[in-house]
């Protein structure tokens, strides 16, 4: 009976959340760039004042993930520093520069008829953001979701929660200052994973769910939801060295790609090249990746070529490790590698390196992933490095968004017809 009185404590908690969304959405839904973009700027400038705070509330975040297992590549998910949270000022503050999609046209037309036609951006509506680790979510989601004139309802993780109060109360503070309502971006105060379930039963009150975290959270999400989802699947992303590859373009791409940060989901986790060109590519980069503390798994040839390299299992071309581990396969042509990374990838970010323009080309074409690359890190996966100062995640699906979920991706579409007394006959 206890569990029964606390899920209905959670249900009516997050009822009374969503009907606030609503109601701060029919102002911020309507209001103009220059409130938000106000909003956004003191948001920033309180993130920037409270950086203290928020590193300590940060570091009892981390204190708190002790004794439960956790890798680094998690804590370092986890942590704050100075750096990172200049970072998440300067990505408020470049939304804040971005052009307002609400309102702008995205077609226009007129009819034999006379009538003029018009499709314009629209606001998607109150937005539920579930995340688990990364407390930079928080302002990321909250900047994106108020500059494209949404309403934010935001449900971080047990391992973020204090960090990420904070910096939703630095949000707060801005939205107060440009006299917009603090509802509009709102936090569920509580870590019970039953608000979780209330949020994904409520299709009067949410209109759009994006979940980010984890396999199983994804999972739970996609399989319990009444309310449309955006999801942030896993990133098993890839970097392919063809036989026309440039050594050293492939040796710190390849480095970039997998050990720049490891626990982020635009991390390479495999390497594929072409058998003929292994012996050339490979040594330096094996050993740049084991000298950086890195596990090599590979299949037969690859072991033959490094003692380093210990065996992978079949399970490892579908891993996503988030660690300082990678897969490494060699494979016959560009072909082969192309049939490897749609049957074992996520769809999330796949990189080619080649001086060769037709095979990067057939690369770019026909690789089903929402990233493709050609000479570049897959760690560029990422809205800031897209230029759209942020987002709330990289959606993999194929509905409503594709890739880096940013400002136009948080937004629909109306028609405005203006006519001079038409009637259809």
């Amino acid at each position: 009976m206890t569990g029964s009185h606390e899920n209905q404590d959670c249900n009516n908690m997050v009822r009374t959340i969503g009907e606030r969304a609503k109601t701060a959405l029919s102002v911020v839904g309507l209001s103009d760039r220059t409130a938000k973009d106000s909003a956004l700027r003191y948001a920033a400038a309180s993130i920037r004042s409270n950086k203290k705070k928020i590193m300590a509330a940060n570091q009892d975040d981390i204190l708190g993930t002790e004794n439960k297992g956790y890798s680094r590549a998690m804590i370092d998910r986890l942590l704050l520093t100075e750096e990172r949270i200049d970072s998440m000022a300067f990505g408020v503050e470049a939304i804040a520069q971005l052009d307002d999609p609400v309102g702008s046209s995205i077609g226009e037309w007129k009819r034999p008829n006379g009538l003029n036609i018009q499709r314009v951006r629209v606001p998607l509506g109150v937005i539920g953001i579930i995340y688990e680790s990364r407390p930079n979510v928080t302002a990321d989601a909250g900047a994106l979701c108020l500059k494209s004139g949404n309403a934010a309802i935001l449900r971080c993780g047990s391992e973020s929660f204090n960090s990420s109060k904070l910096i939703l109360e630095c949000l707060h503070e801005g939205l107060r200052k440009a006299s917009l309502p603090e509802d509009a971006i709102q936090g569920i105060p509580t870590v019970d994973r039953a608000a979780v379930g209330a949020m994904l039963t409520m299709p009067d009150l949410f209109d759009i769910i994006v979940p980010r975290g984890g396999k199983s959270l994804i999972s739970r999400v996609q399989s319990e939801s009444r309310v449309p989802v955006i999801a942030h699947l896993d990133g098993n992303c890839h970097v392919y060295l063809h036989r026309a590859a440039d050594a050293e373009t492939a040796k710190s791409v390849v480095f970039n790609s997998k050990m720049r940060r490891v626990g982020i989901c635009g991390a390479a986790e495999s390497i594929i090249v072409d058998k003929e060109a292994s012996a050339a590519l490979l040594p330096p980069i094996l050993d740049a990746l084991a000298d950086a503390g890195c596990e090599l798994r590979g299949d037969a040839e690859t072991c033959k070529l490094d003692p380093r390299v210990i065996p992978a299992k079949n399970e490892d071309w579908g891993e996503e490790y988030l660690d300082a581990i990678v897969s490494i396969k060699q494979i016959d042509n560009i072909e082969a590698a192309i049939r490897h990374i749609n049957h074992f990838g996520s769809h999330h970010t796949d990189s080619i390196i080649t001086t060769d323009k037709n095979a990067a080309n057939i690369f770019l074409r026909e690789v089903d992933s929402a990233i493709v690359l050609l000479n570049a890190s897959t760690q560029f996966a990422d809205g800031g490095e897209f230029g759209m100062g942020a987002e709330i995640g990289i959606s993999t699906g194929r509905l409503h968004a594709r890739g880096p979920v940013g400002l136009e991706q948080l937004t629909t579409f109306k028609y405005i017809i203006r006519g001079e007394g038409q009637i259809r006959t």
